[in-house]
């Protein structure tokens, strides 16, 4: 297919946490916001002059300082970010926001505001840390609203003067939602068997719009949606179409590497995916209920974080991934964590089983490093294996 103008340039957007972007917002005069989970509000962290980063790790190496302060046995993502804070890669931020989704990032967030990793010389930058909740219910929403005012809202207007009216959110929030609007128009794309864009480019403009600010990326997504609605399909035959579900993907070499196995990736269920993290945020204006309110209640119960614990999210989570992979047409499931993350092993044990043998899917499960250079010939080969299992499976006559 005819290359789209603007993915080399959001390619080198990812290169480095301190992105061109970020560098033009900063001379503006904006104030970034650093966060570290999705069960975050975004648009609170958007609000008047501040905008919101999350923190990522792009090209790491050796995480040699961040094991000695947190040890091997704690996940490579919550080491990849504490070891770059420690280079001094995260200085662009003026606050860190970090929550307990789990506790190996709480650990990194923790280490990072012991050893001072960013705030030297900035009298008004704050840690914060807020308390997610473990259901998904009126409790969890009351309980996400304190601490958004505790722990966003509050040292936000304090610390730098942001609006943090209900005028301010709304506005936050309709431009969260006409990022996500966009990017959905673009996923539609991976739709049917001839797809005007890879999943991999896909990745690259999905992962740009959480490390980027998002007022700068809006025109190019814009054009881009433009330019693959008359983009002419390449007639591509793919070996099968897989989604990818699990922990963080913000190394998009990892579906890079998966479509090198011929292999399309048509759907993602991973934190800094499109799933659920770019669902558009409804606010009912005939409501009484406040806009902060209204926002926190759509984190609580469109959340699909394996944190949640409630029964109806455990067995929801894995019909939510079933119902995504038959929109999109998905012939089989790779199910991937990121080494050592607690939450995701869990959920990929129980989730690999019953898209399995609940849902007919078959599901390749494994671990991968942060870096997926670390480990790329495995991985590799034990794509090559499951792209080949499928392909039996289908001459053989099975259902998928």
């Amino acid at each position: 297919m005819k290359d789209l103008k603007h993915l080399l340039y959001f390619e080198d957007l990812l290169q480095n946490a301190n992105n061109e972007l970020i560098e033009q917002a900063k001379s503006e005069g904006k104030i970034c916001a650093a966060f570290t989970c999705e069960n975050l509000p975004e648009p609170l962290m958007n609000l008047g002059n501040a905008f919101s980063v999350r923190l990522f790790a792009p090209n790491s190496g050796s995480l040699d300082i961040a094991t000695y302060y947190m040890t091997n046995l704690l996940c490579e993502t919550s080491r990849a970010l504490l070891e770059r804070a420690i280079e001094g890669g995260f200085n662009f931020a003026d606050c860190l926001i970090a929550a307990d989704g789990c506790t190996m990032m709480n650990r990194a967030a923790e280490n990072m505001y012991l050893l001072h990793t960013m705030d030297e010389g900035k009298k008004n930058f704050f840690y914060e840390f807020m308390e997610i909740p473990l259901k998904a219910d009126e409790n969890g929403v009351a309980l996400l609203v304190l601490q958004c005012k505790n722990h966003i809202l509050k040292p936000l207007h304090e610390k730098y003067g942001i609006d943090i009216s209900d005028e301010a959110i709304r506005k936050a929030v309709d431009e969260h939602n006409e990022v996500c609007r966009l990017l959905r128009e673009l996923g539609e794309f991976r739709k049917g068997d001839d797809p005007r864009i890879t999943g991999y480019e896909f990745a690259v403009f999905t992962l740009a719009t959480y490390v980027a600010p998002k007022y700068l990326v809006i025109d190019k997504l814009r054009e881009t949606l433009e330019e693959v609605r008359t983009r002419e399909p390449d007639g591509k035959k793919w070996r099968a179409r897989v989604m990818v579900v699990g922990s963080e993907v913000d190394d998009v070499e990892f579906i890079k590497l998966i479509e090198g196995c011929d292999t399309y990736v048509c759907a993602d269920r991973y934190c800094f995916g499109s799933f659920p993290g770019r669902e558009p945020i409804v606010i009912d204006e005939d409501s009484d209920e406040d806009i902060l309110t209204q926002v926190c209640r759509h984190y609580v119960y469109w959340g699909q974080c394996p944190r949640m614990m409630n029964m109806d999210k455990v067995y929801g989570r894995k019909k939510y991934v079933n119902d995504i992979a038959k929109e999109y047409g998905a012939d089989g499931i790779i199910y991937q964590q990121v080494k050592f993350c607690d939450p995701w092993a869990y959920e990929r044990m129980l989730g690999s089983h019953m898209l399995r043998e609940d849902y007919g899917f078959p599901v390749l499960s494994v671990d991968r490093p942060y870096n997926i250079a670390g480990g790329a010939g495995q991985m590799r080969t034990r794509i090559q294996a499951f792209v080949e299992s499928i392909e039996i499976k289908k001459l053989q006559g099975g259902d998928r």
